[in-house]
């Protein structure tokens, strides 16, 4: 027990030697619990939904002003009046929607008739929780138009509710794949980049580069591209075999495999970028592997990866908005379950492309040249 007890006694003296890993161990119980708790609930808010009135009777207008007290007082959805459906729909398979209500040309002398007045809800199925949340509170708003005013009845009739889905079923796996497929980049960053220089400076093997005339953008650079090129392997496989499990429809069609592995390299340097910057300046070889659990809850679950990010309290929603993940996710959602083309996805490459340059800047300057 004494030589057990020696190896005890070193690594609480290495530990208490890292007051940074200290206080990410006690750090990351907390804030787990706080994301984790607020991840996977709260109530779907602030949804958009383009309201596309082809009557513009005294019962659609009714209709209308119910869904204006709805964005007024519980903000489930907010709505914006369409004069074209056409336009509506654009809107919503670009993203822009999350639902379009239609009233049809007959629903006011069908409500007046009493004769099945109908509108249609077109939902962007893609996200279940924001189709099932829109679907389920329209619906509350039909049932209470069906309501019998207070006083004699002016627009008689009961108004039927029609769901059109605007993509085939999406099972909940199809939903997990592209946060998997930006795991499983991050996961490859993780072990590359700026860890693989921490692990060289624990070994000493950092002074054969420091001798050499290289320079610190090149040093940099080299260590960026290589950790790129294995993220960018880890994402093209599991891209391939995840979509082959989970039944997307077409996964090797051509373009939209050229516009994955755009988007899959995109996001592998901006992430290997962003953990050098992380750990340009770190020397223990222990605080990596201790933020690892750390980086994963606030990075992944604010992304909208699980849970649509709708759900979440005002101070997840500003974390998701300088997260990478959240737009390398919503490009993979937008190209993997949807098909859509490059324009939707354009602004998600933007961002990427700017966080690598300004990470990737960032480094350089932190970077000591020094042994």
């Amino acid at each position: 027990m004494g030589r057990a007890w020696a190896i005890i006694e070193r690594e609480l003296r290495r530990f208490r030697r890292s007051p940074t890993l200290i206080v990410v161990s006690l750090v990351f119980p907390i804030a787990q619990l706080l994301v984790l708790g607020y991840a996977f609930g709260g109530n779907v808010k602030h949804l958009k939904v383009g309201i596309v009135d082809q009557t513009r009777g005294l019962p659609a207008v009714r209709l209308r002003e119910l869904c204006g007290a709805v964005a007024a007082n519980v903000g489930t959805f907010e709505t914006t009046e369409y004069r074209d459906q056409g336009g509506a729909l654009a809107d919503l398979r670009n993203g822009r929607l999350n639902g379009v209500l239609v009233i049809p040309p007959d629903f006011s002398w069908r409500t007046l008739e009493q004769n099945h007045p109908r509108v249609a809800l077109v939902e962007d199925n893609t996200d279940n929780f924001v189709a099932a949340t829109l679907g389920a509170s329209v619906s509350n708003l039909i049932a209470a138009y069906n309501q019998p005013p207070a006083g004699p009845a002016r627009i008689p009739g009961q108004v039927t509710l029609e769901v059109v889905e605007v993509y085939p079923y999406v099972p909940y796996i199809q939903y997990l794949l592209p946060g998997s497929i930006v795991m499983s980049i991050f996961m490859m960053v993780m072990i590359g980049g700026g860890i693989i220089y921490i692990d060289d400076k624990a070994r000493g093997l950092h002074e054969g580069y420091l001798v050499t005339p290289i320079t610190k953008f090149e040093l940099i650079a080299g260590f960026n591209l290589s950790g790129t090129i294995k993220a960018v392997i880890a994402g093209v496989v599991l891209m391939t075999i995840g979509s082959l499990i989970a039944g997307i429809p077409d996964p090797f069609a051509p373009l939209r495999l050229l516009r994955l592995v755009l988007v899959i390299v995109v996001t592998a340097f901006s992430l290997i970028s962003f953990m050098f910057l992380l750990m340009v300046r770190v020397n223990d070889p222990l605080v990596p592997r201790a933020t690892f659990g750390l980086l994963n809850t606030f990075l992944y679950f604010p992304s909208g990866a699980v849970y649509p990010q709708q759900g979440f309290p005002p101070w997840m929603q500003a974390i998701a908005v300088a997260d990478p993940f959240t737009y390398a996710v919503h490009a993979f959602k937008s190209l993997l379950l949807k098909n859509t083309g490059m324009g939707p996805i354009v602004p998600d490459l933007a961002y990427l492309a700017v966080f690598s340059v300004v990470t990737m800047a960032a480094a350089t300057l932190l970077f000591r040249r020094t042994l």
